[in-house]
């Protein structure tokens, strides 16, 4: 397609053309308005000085008969500018006027007619238009008074002319003015599309240009940037994820599968294929946990949890997670105490909700044990919290461990993310993106917080309501 073709097929030419065509429609209604008013109350105009002329002549004809009507009649159809005057017999013989020639059958029935005349004392023999009274005298007389309608055409070819160059000056600045307005709308849109073109082929670096005029062209280029930076920050957890997944789910696949193997070369005895099989077996359980929380999320995040949502008190769940994991606690050397004592109305997935606060509470025993307590000086202990806080029901666990730098709480939600690089804890990294994506779910948030010292997570959900909505 050629440039100029582009140009009259893009949306904004076609726009200014419609609306061009809206304008051009209004300004000759509105030129077509004015003329014909014009028109109008010149013809009345007319009309009334004509008729008062008529009253004064007839007046004039009662008082003085038809002699000094004659005279009256030359005396003013002499001045300069006067209106059209004459005078006939019964006959139609011409007595007084300055009405040389008049277009037949004008003077035969009295009343208001257009007609074609010609002037006495007209140099040439043109015949101009006029609108006259004709009225019958007394004894037969006709009397014709009226005025010539030059005046009005020509204010009407006025209109008229300005109308037809105003008319071509708008047509000429509208499609001139499309044509700008188009050329600056393509350039812009072309410009988008290369850039479009530029991240199909693999650059998701790419973003689409700005003007900075705030239209809504900037408008959408800024939500479609938007939505590039978040598949460039998904590309690259995708690709963070994999090679997590790499190393978390294929080296207890290697070590699996090597024991297995081992277990088939060195294994003499029952007992020793019993071990062989208990450690198989809690690998096994081990892959089996990373899935099952993978899935979680992948539901989490795709809302097919919404179906089991049912109305439910937080710190109930706080309380029971709390007396389940207190024994564990204990073995670590830490103190686990749980802050709940009114009720926290929420509505949502108890299943859900439940394993979040469960994987905050498992990251919190795994990394504050009791030799944190000599390297922050503060007692090794774990606190969880259910309150009300306005709008929002909280589910807080509190610990005295090393914590997570700030600049590390945005990345260490997402998947496999393990801060401790080592990997010689158990765990899959999964823990923390499972409760951010259940908080998410419920239209809340996670949050990760200084406890000064140790870390404070917050999962904060909305209230629910009085009737459970």
């Amino acid at each position: 397609m050629t440039a100029l073709g582009k140009l009259l097929r893009t949306t904004a030419f076609q726009l200014t053309l419609v609306y061009l065509l809206i304008f051009i429609l209004f300004a000759v209604s509105l030129l077509g308005y004015f003329a014909l008013n014009t028109r109008r109350l010149i013809t009345e105009q007319i009309t009334r000085t004509v008729t008062a002329e008529v009253t004064r002549l007839r007046e004039q004809y009662r008082e003085a008969g038809i002699r000094g009507l004659v005279l009256f009649i030359d005396l003013r159809s002499r001045r300069p500018g006067s209106n059209l005057y004459l005078v006939t017999t019964p006959t139609g013989e011409a007595l007084a006027g300055n009405v040389g020639a008049l277009a037949p059958g004008a003077l035969d029935h009295p009343g208001w007619v257009e007609a074609l005349y010609r002037r006495i004392e007209a140099p040439d023999d043109t015949e101009h238009h006029a609108l006259v009274l004709v009225v019958e005298l007394p004894g037969g007389f006709r009397l014709l008074v009226g005025r010539d309608l030059e005046e009005r055409e020509r204010i009407y070819g006025i209109i008229a002319n300005a109308g037809r160059w105003s008319f071509a000056l708008v047509v000429v600045l509208g499609v001139a003015g499309g044509f700008f307005v188009s050329r600056r709308v393509l350039k812009r849109i072309d410009a988008m599309t290369d850039t479009a073109h530029t991240i199909m082929a693999g650059d998701l670096a790419g973003r689409l240009p700005i003007a900075g005029t705030g239209d809504e062209l900037d408008r959408l280029a800024e939500n479609v940037n938007a939505m590039l930076e978040r598949i460039e920050a998904l590309m690259g957890g995708l690709k963070e994820v994999s090679d997590n997944i790499a190393h978390d789910l294929k080296t207890p696949l290697t070590r699996l599968r090597n024991r297995c193997e081992q277990a088939l070369r060195t294994a003499r005895t029952d007992g020793d294929y019993r071990v062989a099989l208990e450690s198989t077996i809690a690998e096994s359980d081990d892959l089996i946990r990373t899935f099952d929380a993978l899935l979680m999320i992948a539901r989490a995040e795709s809302g097919q949890a919404r179906d089991n949502m049912t109305e439910f008190d937080a710190a109930e769940i706080a309380r029971d997670i709390g007396e389940l994991y207190e024994p564990l606690a204990e073995q670590k050397g830490l103190a686990l105490k749980v802050e709940a004592p009114l009720a926290t109305p929420v509505r949502g997935n108890r299943e859900l909700v439940s394993q979040a606060l469960a994987n905050l509470i498992d990251n919190a025993i795994k990394y504050a044990g009791p030799d944190t307590s000599k390297v922050n000086g503060a007692p090794a202990e774990i606190v969880i919290k259910a309150s009300a806080d306005g709008e929002r029901i909280t589910l807080t666990v509190e610990d005295r461990g090393p914590g997570i730098a700030e600049s590390e709480r945005g990345r260490v939600v997402e998947r496999f993310v393990r801060l401790e690089q080592s990997r010689s804890l158990p765990g899959s990294g999964l823990g923390l993106s499972l409760a951010s994506a259940v908080a998410r779910l419920h239209g809340g948030e996670l949050k990760l917080e200084d406890n000064y010292p140790g870390l404070r997570s917050v999962i904060a959900l909305p209230r629910a309501g009085p009737t459970g909505a």
